[in-house]
């Protein structure tokens, strides 16, 4: 594992640049207790020190988050890891914003892949939110999708390895979902990870809607919250240049690991040194 520091200016300095995932049993959660949106907070299980939520992408789940939850853990921390229906970006958005109302006290909210998507909207109008944390992830612009910024960039093998499948919609008719082929799992998403895990991790794959990698964002939080970034120098679902052109755009404090997309699995030690640099900054 190879780790690049780049140290940028803070991000209220920066102009915008113009150019250019399942393991085992989750780890349990910390239960938190419910709160209001931005109403007085409850005391927190652990005082003076934000909760941590998890936000998981596409083709993966919560358990993906899993070795860095543990490490989290051990240094004491309080964590969520949600599960986010990947069907519709402002509906995801919605759902994990619900999540965010119930934890007590300040939040370091962090996104992996599509879920950085979610997290630019679900942070926006959430004060309490302090700091955004996005691991090999699309940082949208309003009027942007994560498939559009999938494309700015040559470099993603992710349409050659995805299928389609259909489901039932509620109103009637069929939507279309996407998954990795299980035989190119690993090399797409998960490389470097071991065979058996990566075997896993594509047998439990969460498959996403097509609406949803089309939904254009409607907000972006990260232009009035500090934010961090990890880029995958591996990654083939999206292309490291793009993020580290969506990193520089945001002014995000930023490291690159060479890593594959599911950096969490291959690599949790920098994701989790990432997140506690954001953490140290709410302080």
């Amino acid at each position: 594992m190879k780790i690049e520091r780049t140290d940028l200016p803070p991000y209220r300095h920066r102009l915008l640049l113009a150019g250019a995932a399942a393991l085992g049993t989750a780890v349990p959660a910390f239960s938190a207790p419910s709160a209001a949106a931005d109403g007085p907070a409850r005391p927190h299980p652990h005082e003076g020190r934000p909760t941590i939520v998890l936000i998981h992408g596409a083709f993966a789940d919560a358990s993906s988050w899993n070795a860095v939850v543990e490490r989290l853990q051990r240094r004491g921390h309080h964590v969520l890891a949600p599960a986010v229906p990947l069907r519709g970006l402002t509906s995801d958005a919605a759902y994990i914003g619900s999540v965010l109302d119930t934890v007590p006290g300040p939040i370091v909210l962090v996104g992996h892949s599509y879920g950085g998507s979610v997290i630019s909207l679900a942070a926006a109008g959430r004060p309490r939110v302090k700091a955004l944390v996005y691991i090999a992830a699309f940082v949208p612009e309003i009027g942007e999708s994560a498939l559009e910024l999938t494309d700015k960039y040559p470099g993603s093998t992710l349409a050659q390895a995805t299928s389609a499948q259909y489901y039932p919609l509620p109103g009637g008719g069929q939507g279309e979902e996407l998954v990795i082929e299980k035989k190119l799992f690993r090399e797409q998403f998960a490389a470097g990870v071991p065979i058996t895990t990566a075997q896993v991790m594509a047998l439990g794959q969460r498959p996403i809607a097509l609406a949803a990698l089309r939904e254009k964002a409607t907000t972006a939080a990260w232009k009035k919250i500090p934010s961090w970034y990890l880029v995958a120098t591996e990654d083939r679902n999206i292309p490291p240049v793009a993020e580290q052109w969506m990193a520089e755009r945001a002014g995000a404090h930023t490291i690159r690991v060479r890593a594959p997309h599911a950096v969490a699995v291959s690599d949790p030690s920098p994701v989790t040194e990432l997140i506690l640099r954001a953490v140290r900054s709410t302080r």
